[in-house]
Protein backbone atom coordinates (compact mmCIF):
# COMPACT_ATOMS: atom_id res chain seq x y z
CA UNK A 1 0.00 0.00 0.00
CA UNK A 2 1.02 3.61 -0.47
CA UNK A 3 2.71 5.60 2.26
CA UNK A 4 0.54 8.64 2.86
CA UNK A 5 2.45 11.86 3.42
CA UNK A 6 -0.64 14.03 3.86
CA UNK A 7 -4.27 14.07 2.77
CA UNK A 8 -3.60 15.17 -0.81
CA UNK A 9 -0.28 13.38 -1.32
CA UNK A 10 0.60 9.70 -1.70
CA UNK A 11 3.88 7.90 -2.26
CA UNK A 12 4.28 4.88 -4.54
CA UNK A 13 7.24 3.06 -6.03
CA UNK A 14 5.98 3.72 -9.56
CA UNK A 15 3.51 6.19 -11.05
CA UNK A 16 2.15 5.45 -14.54
CA UNK A 17 0.34 8.13 -16.55
CA UNK A 18 -2.10 6.41 -18.90
CA UNK A 19 -4.19 3.29 -18.21
CA UNK A 20 -4.34 1.88 -21.70
CA UNK A 21 -2.94 -1.60 -22.42
CA UNK A 22 0.63 -0.29 -22.28
CA UNK A 23 0.24 1.42 -18.92
CA UNK A 24 -1.65 -1.56 -17.54
CA UNK A 25 1.15 -3.95 -18.51
CA UNK A 26 3.89 -1.75 -17.01
CA UNK A 27 1.90 -1.50 -13.79
CA UNK A 28 1.18 -5.22 -13.69
CA UNK A 29 4.84 -6.11 -14.18
CA UNK A 30 5.95 -3.73 -11.46
CA UNK A 31 3.36 -5.01 -8.97
CA UNK A 32 4.30 -8.62 -9.70
CA UNK A 33 7.88 -7.62 -8.90
CA UNK A 34 6.83 -6.41 -5.45
CA UNK A 35 6.50 -2.67 -6.10
CA UNK A 36 3.56 -0.39 -5.36
CA UNK A 37 1.98 1.32 -8.36
CA UNK A 38 -0.50 4.12 -9.01
CA UNK A 39 -1.92 4.50 -12.52
CA UNK A 40 -3.51 7.76 -13.69
CA UNK A 41 -6.25 7.89 -16.33
CA UNK A 42 -8.33 10.80 -17.62
CA UNK A 43 -10.63 8.76 -19.87
CA UNK A 44 -11.61 5.07 -19.92
CA UNK A 45 -9.36 2.48 -18.33
CA UNK A 46 -8.31 0.19 -21.17
CA UNK A 47 -7.41 2.97 -23.57
CA UNK A 48 -7.78 3.47 -27.30
CA UNK A 49 -7.43 -0.19 -28.27
CA UNK A 50 -10.34 -1.35 -26.13
CA UNK A 51 -12.90 1.27 -27.13
CA UNK A 52 -11.92 3.05 -30.35
CA UNK A 53 -9.34 0.94 -32.20
CA UNK A 54 -8.27 -2.72 -32.15
CA UNK A 55 -11.32 -4.44 -30.71
CA UNK A 56 -14.29 -2.45 -32.08
CA UNK A 57 -12.79 -1.98 -35.54
CA UNK A 58 -12.04 -5.68 -35.94
CA UNK A 59 -15.59 -6.41 -34.80
CA UNK A 60 -16.80 -4.12 -37.62
CA UNK A 61 -14.75 -6.16 -40.09
CA UNK A 62 -15.34 -9.74 -38.92
CA UNK A 63 -18.91 -10.34 -40.17
CA UNK A 64 -18.04 -9.23 -43.69
CA UNK A 65 -14.98 -11.49 -43.70
CA UNK A 66 -17.08 -14.44 -42.57
CA UNK A 67 -19.70 -13.77 -45.23
CA UNK A 68 -17.01 -13.52 -47.88
CA UNK A 69 -15.59 -16.86 -46.76
CA UNK A 70 -19.00 -18.54 -46.97
CA UNK A 71 -19.70 -17.12 -50.41
CA UNK A 72 -16.42 -18.46 -51.75
CA UNK A 73 -17.65 -22.03 -51.24
CA UNK A 74 -20.55 -23.16 -53.46
CA UNK A 75 -22.22 -25.49 -50.96
CA UNK A 76 -22.09 -22.97 -48.14
CA UNK A 77 -23.12 -20.13 -50.43
CA UNK A 78 -26.29 -22.00 -51.32
CA UNK A 79 -27.35 -21.73 -47.67
CA UNK A 80 -26.86 -17.94 -47.54
CA UNK A 81 -29.69 -15.54 -48.23
CA UNK A 82 -29.86 -11.81 -47.80
CA UNK A 83 -27.13 -9.27 -47.15
CA UNK A 84 -25.05 -8.21 -44.17
CA UNK A 85 -27.16 -6.94 -41.25
CA UNK A 86 -25.45 -3.64 -40.47
CA UNK A 87 -27.40 -3.08 -37.26
CA UNK A 88 -26.36 -6.49 -35.94
CA UNK A 89 -22.73 -5.76 -36.82
CA UNK A 90 -22.86 -2.46 -34.94
CA UNK A 91 -24.52 -4.12 -31.94
CA UNK A 92 -21.79 -6.78 -31.76
CA UNK A 93 -19.19 -3.99 -32.08
CA UNK A 94 -20.80 -2.27 -29.11
CA UNK A 95 -20.38 -5.42 -27.03
CA UNK A 96 -16.68 -5.67 -27.89
CA UNK A 97 -16.25 -2.03 -26.84
CA UNK A 98 -17.95 -2.91 -23.52
CA UNK A 99 -20.57 -0.30 -24.45
CA UNK A 100 -17.89 2.27 -23.63
CA UNK A 101 -17.89 1.44 -19.93
CA UNK A 102 -14.67 0.47 -18.16
CA UNK A 103 -16.03 -1.35 -15.11
CA UNK A 104 -14.40 -4.62 -16.14
CA UNK A 105 -11.00 -3.02 -16.69
CA UNK A 106 -11.21 -1.19 -13.35
CA UNK A 107 -12.04 -4.47 -11.62
CA UNK A 108 -8.95 -6.04 -13.18
CA UNK A 109 -6.74 -3.18 -11.94
CA UNK A 110 -8.12 -3.51 -8.43
CA UNK A 111 -7.66 -7.25 -8.45
CA UNK A 112 -4.07 -6.86 -9.63
CA UNK A 113 -3.25 -4.55 -6.70
CA UNK A 114 -2.84 -1.40 -8.81
CA UNK A 115 -4.18 1.90 -7.43
CA UNK A 116 -6.29 3.86 -9.94
CA UNK A 117 -6.33 7.66 -9.77
CA UNK A 118 -8.77 9.30 -12.17
CA UNK A 119 -7.88 12.67 -13.63
CA UNK A 120 -5.30 14.42 -15.80
CA UNK A 121 -1.75 13.62 -14.72
CA UNK A 122 0.99 16.21 -15.13
CA UNK A 123 4.65 15.99 -14.12
CA UNK A 124 5.22 18.85 -11.70
CA UNK A 125 8.72 18.02 -10.43
CA UNK A 126 11.21 15.16 -10.40
CA UNK A 127 9.38 11.89 -9.60
CA UNK A 128 6.21 13.86 -8.94
CA UNK A 129 2.86 13.78 -10.77
CA UNK A 130 0.03 16.13 -9.95
CA UNK A 131 -3.42 14.81 -10.85
CA UNK A 132 -6.26 17.23 -11.50
CA UNK A 133 -9.65 15.60 -10.94
CA UNK A 134 -12.87 16.51 -12.77
CA UNK A 135 -14.10 18.44 -9.73
CA UNK A 136 -10.95 20.58 -9.71
CA UNK A 137 -9.30 18.88 -6.76
CA UNK A 138 -5.62 17.99 -7.05
CA UNK A 139 -3.74 14.96 -5.79
CA UNK A 140 0.05 14.71 -5.70
CA UNK A 141 1.66 11.35 -6.40
CA UNK A 142 5.33 10.86 -5.64
CA UNK A 143 7.34 7.99 -7.09
CA UNK A 144 10.29 6.44 -5.30
CA UNK A 145 11.69 4.84 -8.43
CA UNK A 146 9.98 5.69 -11.73
CA UNK A 147 7.38 7.72 -13.57
CA UNK A 148 6.12 6.20 -16.83
CA UNK A 149 4.39 8.15 -19.59
CA UNK A 150 2.05 5.82 -21.49
CA UNK A 151 -0.51 8.29 -22.81
CA UNK A 152 -0.67 7.01 -26.39
CA UNK A 153 -1.53 9.06 -29.44
CA UNK A 154 -4.47 10.74 -31.16
CA UNK A 155 -5.55 11.22 -34.74
CA UNK A 156 -3.77 14.04 -36.54
CA UNK A 157 -5.97 16.52 -38.43
CA UNK A 158 -4.07 17.98 -41.41
CA UNK A 159 -4.20 21.68 -42.19
CA UNK A 160 -6.60 21.43 -45.13
CA UNK A 161 -8.73 24.57 -45.57
CA UNK A 162 -12.21 24.01 -44.13
CA UNK A 163 -11.53 20.49 -42.83
CA UNK A 164 -11.63 21.22 -39.11
CA UNK A 165 -14.88 23.21 -39.50
CA UNK A 166 -16.49 20.31 -41.40
CA UNK A 167 -16.66 18.20 -38.20
CA UNK A 168 -14.67 15.32 -39.64
CA UNK A 169 -14.62 11.83 -38.23
CA UNK A 170 -11.39 10.49 -36.82
CA UNK A 171 -10.69 6.83 -36.14
CA UNK A 172 -12.72 7.21 -32.92
CA UNK A 173 -15.91 8.27 -34.65
CA UNK A 174 -15.45 5.61 -37.34
CA UNK A 175 -15.04 2.91 -34.70
CA UNK A 176 -18.01 4.08 -32.62
CA UNK A 177 -20.51 5.25 -35.28
CA UNK A 178 -24.14 4.48 -34.46
CA UNK A 179 -25.28 4.44 -38.11
CA UNK A 180 -23.68 3.76 -41.48
CA UNK A 181 -23.47 6.87 -43.67
CA UNK A 182 -24.73 6.57 -47.22
CA UNK A 183 -21.51 8.09 -48.53
CA UNK A 184 -18.18 8.11 -46.70
CA UNK A 185 -15.06 9.92 -47.92
CA UNK A 186 -11.79 8.79 -46.35
CA UNK A 187 -8.68 10.98 -46.41
CA UNK A 188 -5.60 8.80 -45.99
CA UNK A 189 -4.52 5.45 -47.39
CA UNK A 190 -2.75 3.90 -44.40
CA UNK A 191 -3.97 1.06 -42.21
CA UNK A 192 -6.93 2.95 -40.72
CA UNK A 193 -8.01 4.20 -44.14
CA UNK A 194 -7.77 0.76 -45.74
CA UNK A 195 -9.53 -1.06 -42.91
CA UNK A 196 -12.36 1.44 -42.58
CA UNK A 197 -12.83 1.54 -46.35
CA UNK A 198 -13.17 -2.25 -46.22
CA UNK A 199 -15.58 -2.18 -43.27
CA UNK A 200 -17.89 0.59 -44.46
CA UNK A 201 -18.04 -0.63 -48.05
CA UNK A 202 -19.19 -4.00 -46.68
CA UNK A 203 -21.74 -2.27 -44.43
CA UNK A 204 -23.33 -0.56 -47.42
CA UNK A 205 -21.68 2.85 -47.64
CA UNK A 206 -20.48 4.29 -50.92
CA UNK A 207 -16.80 4.72 -50.06
CA UNK A 208 -14.38 7.16 -51.63
CA UNK A 209 -10.75 6.94 -50.53
CA UNK A 210 -8.28 9.77 -51.17
CA UNK A 211 -4.63 8.87 -50.58
CA UNK A 212 -1.83 11.30 -51.38
CA UNK A 213 0.89 8.68 -50.96
CA UNK A 214 -1.08 5.80 -52.44
CA UNK A 215 -2.83 2.94 -50.73
CA UNK A 216 -0.78 1.22 -47.99
CA UNK A 217 2.51 2.65 -49.28
CA UNK A 218 4.75 0.94 -46.71
CA UNK A 219 3.82 -2.67 -47.53
CA UNK A 220 4.99 -4.77 -50.46
CA UNK A 221 3.45 -3.35 -53.67
CA UNK A 222 1.82 -6.64 -54.68
CA UNK A 223 -0.10 -6.64 -51.38
CA UNK A 224 -1.43 -3.09 -51.63
CA UNK A 225 -2.35 -3.62 -55.28
CA UNK A 226 -4.51 -6.62 -54.41
CA UNK A 227 -6.32 -4.67 -51.70
CA UNK A 228 -6.91 -1.80 -54.14
CA UNK A 229 -8.35 -4.18 -56.72
CA UNK A 230 -10.71 -5.68 -54.16
CA UNK A 231 -11.89 -2.32 -52.88
CA UNK A 232 -12.71 -1.23 -56.42
CA UNK A 233 -14.53 -4.51 -57.04
CA UNK A 234 -16.61 -3.74 -53.92
CA UNK A 235 -17.64 -0.40 -55.42
CA UNK A 236 -15.18 1.93 -53.68
CA UNK A 237 -13.72 4.86 -55.62
CA UNK A 238 -9.97 5.36 -55.17
CA UNK A 239 -8.30 8.71 -55.79
CA UNK A 240 -4.61 7.98 -55.36
CA UNK A 241 -1.61 10.34 -55.49
CA UNK A 242 -3.80 13.37 -54.89
CA UNK A 243 -5.21 15.13 -51.83
CA UNK A 244 -7.98 17.56 -50.86
CA UNK A 245 -7.33 21.23 -51.46
CA UNK A 246 -10.43 22.20 -49.50
CA UNK A 247 -13.33 20.69 -47.56
CA UNK A 248 -16.72 22.24 -46.77
CA UNK A 249 -19.85 21.00 -45.04
CA UNK A 250 -22.94 22.83 -46.28
CA UNK A 251 -26.07 23.82 -44.38
CA UNK A 252 -27.80 20.47 -44.97
CA UNK A 253 -24.78 18.47 -43.84
CA UNK A 254 -23.29 17.40 -47.16
CA UNK A 255 -19.48 17.43 -47.26
CA UNK A 256 -17.91 18.89 -50.40
CA UNK A 257 -14.27 18.05 -51.21
CA UNK A 258 -12.16 19.62 -53.93
CA UNK A 259 -9.02 17.64 -54.78
CA UNK A 260 -5.67 18.94 -55.98
CA UNK A 261 -6.31 17.42 -59.42
CA UNK A 262 -9.56 19.40 -59.75
CA UNK A 263 -11.94 16.55 -58.93
CA UNK A 264 -14.95 17.48 -56.81
CA UNK A 265 -16.63 14.98 -54.49
CA UNK A 266 -19.58 14.87 -52.14
CA UNK A 267 -20.14 12.71 -49.08
CA UNK A 268 -22.24 12.50 -45.95
CA UNK A 269 -19.25 12.05 -43.64
CA UNK A 270 -15.50 12.50 -44.04
CA UNK A 271 -13.02 10.38 -42.11
CA UNK A 272 -9.50 11.70 -41.54
CA UNK A 273 -6.91 8.92 -41.36
CA UNK A 274 -3.64 10.76 -41.96
CA UNK A 275 -1.46 9.68 -39.08
CA UNK A 276 -1.14 10.20 -35.34
CA UNK A 277 0.12 12.82 -32.92
CA UNK A 278 1.48 12.09 -29.42
CA UNK A 279 -0.68 12.73 -26.35
CA UNK A 280 2.05 14.64 -24.53
CA UNK A 281 0.63 18.17 -24.57
CA UNK A 282 -0.62 18.11 -20.97
CA UNK A 283 1.90 15.72 -19.41
CA UNK A 284 4.20 18.46 -18.08
CA UNK A 285 7.17 17.89 -20.36
CA UNK A 286 8.17 21.52 -19.92
CA UNK A 287 8.98 20.73 -16.28
CA UNK A 288 11.76 18.37 -17.41
CA UNK A 289 13.13 20.53 -20.23
CA UNK A 290 11.18 18.92 -23.08
CA UNK A 291 8.60 20.34 -25.49
CA UNK A 292 4.92 19.59 -24.78
CA UNK A 293 3.27 17.81 -27.70
CA UNK A 294 6.49 16.18 -28.95
CA UNK A 295 7.23 12.49 -29.32
CA UNK A 296 9.44 11.19 -26.52
CA UNK A 297 12.81 9.73 -27.45
CA UNK A 298 14.03 6.85 -25.30
CA UNK A 299 17.13 4.72 -24.80
CA UNK A 300 17.20 0.91 -24.98
CA UNK A 301 15.69 0.63 -21.48
CA UNK A 302 12.90 3.09 -22.41
CA UNK A 303 14.23 5.95 -20.26
CA UNK A 304 13.24 9.32 -21.73
CA UNK A 305 16.16 11.23 -23.22
CA UNK A 306 16.68 14.97 -23.08
CA UNK A 307 17.82 17.10 -25.99
CA UNK A 308 21.43 16.25 -25.12
CA UNK A 309 20.77 12.53 -25.60
CA UNK A 310 21.13 11.61 -21.92
CA UNK A 311 18.36 10.32 -19.63
CA UNK A 312 16.17 12.96 -18.00
CA UNK A 313 17.33 13.57 -14.44
CA UNK A 314 18.93 10.40 -13.13
CA UNK A 315 16.77 8.18 -15.35
CA UNK A 316 13.50 8.21 -13.38
CA UNK A 317 11.29 9.15 -16.38
CA UNK A 318 10.26 6.47 -18.89
CA UNK A 319 7.97 6.28 -21.93
CA UNK A 320 6.32 3.24 -23.48
CA UNK A 321 3.91 2.68 -26.34
CA UNK A 322 2.91 5.14 -29.04
CA UNK A 323 4.46 8.15 -27.27
CA UNK A 324 8.01 6.94 -27.94
CA UNK A 325 7.24 6.45 -31.65
CA UNK A 326 9.30 3.24 -31.89
CA UNK A 327 6.61 0.86 -33.13
CA UNK A 328 3.11 2.35 -32.70
CA UNK A 329 1.10 -0.86 -32.47
CA UNK A 330 -0.74 -2.12 -29.40
CA UNK A 331 1.07 -5.45 -29.25
CA UNK A 332 4.46 -3.75 -29.57
CA UNK A 333 3.55 -1.28 -26.85
CA UNK A 334 2.59 -4.15 -24.56
CA UNK A 335 5.87 -5.87 -25.43
CA UNK A 336 7.76 -2.72 -24.43
CA UNK A 337 5.67 -2.52 -21.26
CA UNK A 338 6.52 -6.05 -20.18
CA UNK A 339 10.22 -5.33 -20.61
CA UNK A 340 9.91 -1.97 -18.84
CA UNK A 341 8.04 -3.38 -15.84
CA UNK A 342 10.85 -5.88 -15.29
CA UNK A 343 13.50 -3.19 -15.86
CA UNK A 344 12.04 -0.91 -13.20
CA UNK A 345 11.87 -3.81 -10.74
CA UNK A 346 15.47 -4.80 -11.48
CA UNK A 347 16.75 -1.27 -10.92
CA UNK A 348 14.71 -0.93 -7.73
CA UNK A 349 16.29 -4.15 -6.45
CA UNK A 350 19.79 -3.08 -7.49
CA UNK A 351 19.98 -5.93 -10.01
CA UNK A 352 21.70 -5.81 -13.40
CA UNK A 353 19.71 -4.63 -16.43
CA UNK A 354 20.33 -6.46 -19.71
CA UNK A 355 19.53 -4.28 -22.72
CA UNK A 356 21.79 -6.11 -25.14
CA UNK A 357 20.15 -7.32 -28.36
CA UNK A 358 17.35 -9.73 -27.43
CA UNK A 359 18.22 -9.28 -23.75
CA UNK A 360 15.67 -9.72 -20.96
CA UNK A 361 15.09 -5.97 -20.59
CA UNK A 362 15.44 -4.97 -24.26
CA UNK A 363 12.70 -4.29 -26.81
CA UNK A 364 14.84 -5.46 -29.74
CA UNK A 365 11.83 -6.63 -31.76
CA UNK A 366 10.85 -2.96 -32.22
CA UNK A 367 13.71 -2.68 -34.67
CA UNK A 368 13.91 -6.16 -36.19
CA UNK A 369 10.69 -8.14 -35.90
CA UNK A 370 7.55 -5.99 -35.75
CA UNK A 371 4.51 -8.04 -36.82
CA UNK A 372 1.35 -6.45 -38.16
CA UNK A 373 -1.93 -7.65 -39.62
CA UNK A 374 -3.94 -5.28 -41.79
CA UNK A 375 -7.53 -6.50 -41.69
CA UNK A 376 -8.39 -5.34 -45.17
CA UNK A 377 -9.95 -7.52 -47.86
CA UNK A 378 -7.82 -9.48 -48.46
CA UNK A 379 -5.79 -9.46 -45.26
CA UNK A 380 -2.13 -8.48 -45.23
CA UNK A 381 0.24 -9.98 -42.66
CA UNK A 382 3.80 -8.74 -42.42
CA UNK A 383 6.80 -8.92 -40.11
CA UNK A 384 10.28 -7.45 -40.30
CA UNK A 385 11.56 -5.87 -43.49
CA UNK A 386 10.04 -5.39 -46.88
CA UNK A 387 12.44 -5.70 -49.80
CA UNK A 388 12.61 -1.90 -50.02
CA UNK A 389 13.19 -1.26 -46.31
CA UNK A 390 15.89 -3.95 -46.12
CA UNK A 391 17.76 -2.41 -49.02
CA UNK A 392 17.39 1.05 -47.46
CA UNK A 393 18.91 -0.38 -44.26
CA UNK A 394 21.95 -1.55 -46.20
CA UNK A 395 21.19 -5.26 -45.90
CA UNK A 396 22.21 -7.48 -48.81
CA UNK A 397 18.92 -9.24 -49.47
CA UNK A 398 17.21 -11.56 -51.86
CA UNK A 399 13.43 -11.63 -52.10
CA UNK A 400 11.51 -14.68 -53.32
CA UNK A 401 7.77 -14.81 -53.98
CA UNK A 402 5.15 -17.50 -54.47
CA UNK A 403 1.54 -17.57 -55.59
CA UNK A 404 -0.40 -18.40 -52.44
CA UNK A 405 -3.40 -19.44 -54.51
CA UNK A 406 -1.31 -22.28 -56.00
CA UNK A 407 -0.89 -23.96 -52.60
CA UNK A 408 -3.24 -26.91 -52.09
CA UNK A 409 -4.55 -25.55 -48.82
CA UNK A 410 -5.60 -22.32 -50.53
CA UNK A 411 -7.54 -24.18 -53.22
CA UNK A 412 -9.43 -26.03 -50.49
CA UNK A 413 -9.94 -22.88 -48.44
CA UNK A 414 -11.87 -21.00 -51.13
CA UNK A 415 -12.73 -21.27 -54.80
CA UNK A 416 -10.75 -18.72 -56.77
CA UNK A 417 -8.39 -18.03 -53.87
CA UNK A 418 -6.02 -15.19 -54.73
CA UNK A 419 -2.94 -14.32 -52.69
CA UNK A 420 0.80 -14.00 -52.68
CA UNK A 421 3.71 -14.34 -50.24
CA UNK A 422 7.29 -13.12 -50.17
CA UNK A 423 10.28 -14.01 -48.02
CA UNK A 424 13.18 -11.58 -47.55
CA UNK A 425 16.53 -13.26 -46.86
CA UNK A 426 19.70 -11.61 -45.53
CA UNK A 427 22.22 -13.07 -47.98
CA UNK A 428 25.19 -12.51 -45.69
CA UNK A 429 23.74 -14.33 -42.69
CA UNK A 430 21.31 -16.62 -44.57
CA UNK A 431 18.42 -15.80 -42.25
CA UNK A 432 14.91 -14.50 -42.92
CA UNK A 433 14.58 -10.80 -42.09
CA UNK A 434 11.14 -10.16 -43.57
CA UNK A 435 7.91 -11.83 -44.64
CA UNK A 436 4.70 -10.54 -46.21
CA UNK A 437 1.61 -12.48 -47.22
CA UNK A 438 -1.66 -11.23 -48.67
CA UNK A 439 -4.82 -13.25 -49.11
CA UNK A 440 -8.08 -14.23 -47.43
CA UNK A 441 -7.63 -15.31 -43.80
CA UNK A 442 -3.83 -15.14 -43.71
CA UNK A 443 -3.54 -13.47 -40.29
CA UNK A 444 -2.86 -16.73 -38.48
CA UNK A 445 0.10 -17.45 -40.77
CA UNK A 446 2.01 -14.55 -39.27
CA UNK A 447 3.35 -15.90 -36.01
CA UNK A 448 5.40 -18.62 -37.70
CA UNK A 449 7.11 -15.88 -39.69
CA UNK A 450 7.57 -13.76 -36.57
CA UNK A 451 9.34 -16.64 -34.83
CA UNK A 452 11.58 -17.20 -37.85
CA UNK A 453 12.58 -13.52 -37.96
CA UNK A 454 12.95 -12.97 -34.20
CA UNK A 455 14.89 -16.20 -33.69
CA UNK A 456 17.03 -15.59 -36.77
CA UNK A 457 16.47 -19.20 -37.84
CA UNK A 458 19.03 -20.21 -40.51
CA UNK A 459 17.57 -21.04 -43.91
CA UNK A 460 19.07 -24.53 -43.82
CA UNK A 461 17.24 -25.22 -40.53
CA UNK A 462 13.92 -23.94 -41.90
CA UNK A 463 13.99 -26.81 -44.40
CA UNK A 464 13.39 -29.07 -41.40
CA UNK A 465 10.27 -27.15 -40.29
CA UNK A 466 7.78 -29.22 -42.28
CA UNK A 467 4.42 -27.53 -42.97
CA UNK A 468 1.34 -29.73 -42.58
CA UNK A 469 -0.45 -30.71 -45.77
CA UNK A 470 -2.84 -29.42 -47.02
CA UNK A 471 -2.68 -26.04 -45.26
CA UNK A 472 -1.90 -22.47 -46.28
CA UNK A 473 1.36 -22.83 -44.33
CA UNK A 474 2.73 -24.96 -47.16
CA UNK A 475 3.65 -21.65 -48.77
CA UNK A 476 6.77 -21.75 -46.55
CA UNK A 477 8.00 -24.85 -48.39
CA UNK A 478 7.29 -23.23 -51.75
CA UNK A 479 9.22 -20.10 -50.76
CA UNK A 480 12.18 -22.21 -49.65
CA UNK A 481 12.07 -24.08 -52.95
CA UNK A 482 12.04 -20.77 -54.82
CA UNK A 483 15.05 -19.64 -52.81
CA UNK A 484 16.95 -22.90 -53.29
CA UNK A 485 18.57 -25.12 -50.74
CA UNK A 486 21.98 -23.90 -49.50
CA UNK A 487 24.89 -26.08 -50.56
Amino acid sequence: MAETARADESVFDVVVIGAGPVGENVADGAVKGGLTVAIVESELVGGECSYWACMPTKALLRDAAALRAVRSLPGANAAVTGELDADAVLARRDAFASHWHDDGQVAWLTGAGISLVRGVGRISAARTVEVTHTDGRATVLRARHAVVVATGSSARIPQIPGLADAAPWTSREAAAAKTVPGRLAIIGGGVVGAEMATAYAALGAQVTLIARDGLLPTVEPFASELVAETLKARGAALHLLTEPDSVRRDEVGTVHLTLADGTTLQSDEVLVATGRTPNTGTVGLDRVGLTPGDWLHVDDSLRVLGDDGTPVGDGWLHAAGDVNHRAPLTHQGKYQARALGETIVARADGAAVDTSAWGRHAATADERAVPQVIFSDPEIATVGHTAASAQAAGISVRAVEHDLGAVAGAALHADGYTGRATMIVDEDRKVVVGFTVVGPDVAELLHAATIAVAAEVPIDRLWHAVPAYPTLSEVWLRLLEAYGRPA
